[in-house]
């Protein structure tokens, strides 16, 4: 708990710090406040979408449906029992952010899921606070409110069978489904 709101409270002072004195962004900033974020997990280093950010040259975002690039990948892991985005998805997470933000009319859905371990009632909270930690670093980077909607699954819609932790793993998850794609 007193993890969540430290967390909670750095978030917060980056959100701020990172506001020019026009009231948005200061996309000078962007692509760093990821860095900022306390993501000192193992795993994110060496991603080819590493300098993916808003004042970045990386010109392969390509459209949705193109296969390609970050934009392709539309899935988001979590650690067991854990809501908190891995460092090794943010520069996927700001390539949706970027893309959300230059596409106003675009709409995602972000939908929960979890595993089978836990109650049905946890694993609705759960999967619900790991698409609202998606949403939140959406649109910490861009994307508009009206832009993304929650569902929350929980244990209900698998995406491997199994009772084992590599089913687990692939479980443990947010899938950002975009209107008409």
């Amino acid at each position: 708990m007193m993890k969540k709101l430290a967390m909670g409270g750095l978030l917060l002072v980056l959100a701020i710090s990172g506001c020019s004195s026009k009231g948005g962004l200061d996309e000078t900033n962007a692509g760093a406040s990821a860095a900022r974020r306390g993501h000192a997990k193992a795993g994110g280093a060496g991603h080819a979408y590493a300098d993916v950010g808003r004042n970045s040259q990386f010109t392969g975002l390509g459209d949705l449906d193109s296969g390609t690039g970050p934009l392709s990948k539309r899935v988001i892991y979590f650690a067991y029992d854990s809501d908190d985005v891995l460092p090794e998805y943010e520069p996927v997470m700001t390539a949706h952010a970027e893309y959300l933000a230059s596409h106003p009319q675009q709409t995602a859905v972000l939908e929960g899921h979890a595993d089978e371990r836990g109650s049905s009632e946890y694993n609705i909270a759960l999967s619900e606070r790991r698409a609202r930690s998606v949403e939140r670093s959406l649109r910490l980077q861009g994307a508009a409110e009206g832009q993304l909607q929650i569902v929350s699954y929980g244990e209900e819609k698998p995406a491997v069978s199994g009772h084992e932790e590599s089913s687990w793993q692939q479980n443990r998850r947010v899938e950002i489904v975009y209107s008409g794609h």
